[in-house]
């Protein structure tokens, strides 16, 4: 197979093998990393259909990650797709009310980062021992409620590694919050921060561009990596589920062969949906992408009018995954849409950083006709939980209702009736109050697992184990700090 190698967003000159990638995480300029090319899938979806997740996941990985041999790819993917998850699938599909929910929570933190994060730790301590990294592994990331449970779960004592995660202190549920805050591990570190998740996002990016600090690190022995959807190897694992979902529909006799798909992503920070861009461009037939955002709809007026701004007023919602202003991955696709041109991308990401704004041409607005944007309001969010669960029992989360509330839009609007995925990216025991509040229309008094009782009840599914576990866990991490304070922080964990 010919050798994928991966470029800088923001310089071509750049170009790494993917496990140098996945090991730097961010580029040393500041940019992403991105494949010379997206990579078509060898076997045909119709064979796909009669593979398991475990075979799908090689089948795609594969053609991005060309310098992992057969052997130790293989071994990446079945220590990540194994028990952990509560399903066989890894991924049901599941119909409700004329749409097909793509389940993406069945793992240990019950959300959908775990499909990407549990693999990662095997990808990177893989990468490292290719490269011959001597250094232990510092993950630093931000979060905005799922990443940091799901990276603090995936790397938890792993060997030569160490993770600190930064979280917006009052800007996650508190299961989330609980999540987090009560992870073991000898080598695990959480720090709430005052602020939101774009400053807690920021800092850490900051962090890694600086050249000094690195260099100190070195000196003892560390180097930093990344967690976040930033990072290629969180990106790519997200590309298999929508491939198996594709298969899965084939293989159930629900589309034909080659008849083309909508899916609907709730987007934050925009790492989702281009997994779902990459497997179109891979060859699966996806027609539109719906990016579904709450009342933070800085994505849905950039498909609108081409002028991404972030200076905006930000809200706290029930889905709060989605509460971000600077959408990180979408650097990736403005990337390819201005012609794989790292000097204009480059222009554009420090408009963003300097002015809080840049605007697209008309011809990179031309490109984005794969995409539809749509957001939901409070209202309308709580609205779906409780129609969709009167009309068939099925309940969502917050983050799903959203997609979910935005494609009963869609539909309205444009009449378009092809079948439909919609990602579900978190278990609605994850946000048991703002669920049964939805489903009640009232407020609710009870505790969070005196609410969770009552969903389990509620929806007729049992409780999962990741939330069995907080219940009765003690906290472990209390560190809070400013957003200014995030460098001394780290240097306190490490003893520097």
């Amino acid at each position: 197979m010919e050798e994928l190698f991966y470029k800088s967003t923001r310089d071509n000159s750049i170009k790494v093998k993917a496990s140098q990638a996945i090991l730097k995480g961010l580029s040393d300029d500041g940019g992403l990393f991105i494949p010379e090319r997206i990579p078509v899938l060898e076997k045909s979806l119709k064979e796909i259909a009669g593979m398991t997740y475990q075979e799908t996941a090689y089948e795609v990985m594969s053609r991005f990650f060309t310098d992992f041999t057969e052997e130790e790819l293989k071994n990446c993917i079945s220590r990540a797709y194994d028990s952990k998850f509560d399903t066989d699938v890894i991924a049901p599909l599941v119909e409700a009310d004329g749409a097909y929910y793509l389940e993406l929570f069945h793992g240990q933190t019950i959300a959908f980062k775990d499909m990407a994060l549990s693999i990662l730790p095997h990808l990177m301590i893989t990468s490292a021992k290719k490269n011959n990294i001597k250094n232990d592994i510092v993950i630093l990331t931000a979060t905005s409620g799922d990443t940091g449970k799901a990276a603090l779960a995936g790397f938890a004592d792993v060997e030569g590694t160490k993770i600190i995660v930064f979280y917006p202190k009052n800007g996650v549920s508190a299961i989330q919050e609980k999540q987090m805050v009560t992870q073991k591990g000898k080598n695990t570190f959480v720090v709430g921060i005052h602020g939101n998740f774009d400053d807690a996002q920021t800092g850490v990016k900051k962090i890694f561009a600086d050249k000094e600090f690195a260099a100190q690190l070195d000196a003892h022995g560390y180097q930093f990596s990344s967690a976040n959807s930033i990072n290629i190897g969180r990106l790519v694992p997200q590309v298999v589920y929508y491939v198996y979902a594709y298969a899965t529909l084939l293989r159930e006799g629900k589309v034909a062969d080659g008849e083309s798909i909508n899916v609907v992503v709730p987007t934050g920070n925009f790492g989702n949906i281009l997994a779902a861009y990459f497997a179109k461009h891979m060859g699966v037939p996806i027609d539109k992408l719906i990016c579904a955002s709450n009342d933070n709809k800085v994505l849905f007026d950039f498909f609108e009018n081409g002028v991404y701004d972030r200076n905006r007023e930000f809200y706290l919602t029930t889905s709060p995954s989605m509460d971000i202003l600077i959408s990180s991955n979408l650097e990736r696709l403005i990337y390819l849409i201005c012609g794989e041109d790292s000097e204009k991308n480059k222009t554009f990401m420090e408009q963003l950083s300097k002015e809080g704004i840049y605007t697209i041409s008309d011809d990179m607005k031309a490109q984005l006709k794969d995409f539809a944007g749509g957001f939901a309001t409070e209202e309308e969010t709580a609205q779906r939980i409780r129609d969709l669960y009167e009309k068939t029992g099925y309940v969502l989360d917050t983050h799903t209702a959203v997609a979910s509330a935005v494609y009963e839009k869609y539909k309205e609007n444009t009449k378009d009736t092809k079948k439909t995925v919609i990602a579900s990216t978190a278990s609605p025991f994850k946000f048991a109050k703002s669920v049964m509040q939805a489903i009640d229309g009232k407020e609710e008094q009870e505790s969070d697992f005196e609410l969770i009782e009552r969903l389990s009840k509620t929806a007729n599914v049992t409780i999962p184990n990741a939330i069995e576990e907080i219940r009765t866990a003690p906290v472990l991490h209390d560190h809070i700090c400013e957003k200014e304070g995030m460098k001394d922080i780290i240097k306190e964990f490490l003893g520097i």
